[in-house]
């Protein structure tokens, strides 16, 4: 009898480790991430991982528990984080755009939620094509520049910041990619993709990120509870979201 082997996390203990206080009302929409990376990320041996921008987050430790670690990021104090205490994870103070390591160092390279935040956004291609291994893999996800917008609803106006708010907080260049935006970036279309955040999971993304206090978003979140919950139970691979998660093989 053939044993299959797990390399990547199971889904359920993956989606357990959602970093987000509030995992299925605030952090819903990270959990509906997380879903989208391990439906993407392959289940096939990894030994370690360059993880660019990883930050705080410590996403690619948990997807694939037995990989070494190397989190590289352009702000040293999160050296300090969590995350990057772990004995497999090595915390790197550098920047995506000229990686300090040699050519095929990794199994795989991860970018989640980054590229959208560097200007030179083509070279931090190029440096992660440069680093993986051939054979290996690159992990990204972005919003989808065409569907992405905030609120998503016009109706959360009142209780929203203004998008452009949202972008100068969290440090955007840019709104995101189209699927063919990023197989530019990247020398060919990606080899497996799947989106997140679809339109009834962004009722929940709205308030996550409103006006609100914590009391009137719990409130507001048990409202929507039957729209998130449709939301999520009805998404698949070919739904579509406001945010892509994108995997790539290098040949």
């Amino acid at each position: 009898m053939t044993t299959t082997v797990a390399h990547k996390l199971p889904l359920d203990r993956f989606l357990a480790r959602n970093p987000f206080p509030e995992p299925m009302t605030d952090g819903l929409f990270y959990r509906d991430k997380m879903r989208a990376l391990h439906r993407i990320a392959p289940d096939v041996p990894v030994g370690n991982i360059l993880e660019i921008g990883g930050g705080q987050s410590g996403l690619s430790a948990m997807l694939y528990p037995q990989a070494e670690v190397v989190n590289l990021d352009m702000d040293a104090s999160l050296g300090e984080a969590p995350c990057n205490k772990d004995p497999r994870v090595t915390f790197v103070h550098g920047d995506a755009t000229a990686l300090p390591f040699p050519d095929a160092s990794f199994d795989m390279v991860t970018m989640f939620d980054l590229l959208e935040h560097v200007p030179d956004d083509a070279a931090v291609a190029r440096e992660a094509l440069r680093v993986v291994r051939p054979g290996g893999w690159i992990l990204v996800s972005t919003p989808d520049r065409e569907r992405w917008r905030y609120p998503y609803y016009g109706i959360f106006r009142p209780i929203c910041p203004p998008e452009e708010d949202l972008f100068a907080e969290w440090g955007h260049v840019r709104r995101g990619y189209t699927r063919a935006e990023l197989a530019a970036l990247f020398g060919k279309p990606a080899d497996k993709v799947c989106a997140f955040i679809n339109p009834l999971l962004a009722l929940s993304h709205d308030v996550s990120f409103s006006r609100l206090s914590r009391r009137g978003r719990r409130m507001l979140h048990a409202l929507l509870a039957p729209a998130s919950v449709l939301g999520w139970v009805s998404h698949r691979m070919s739904t579509p979201g406001t945010e892509i998660a994108a995997a790539w093989q290098r040949p």
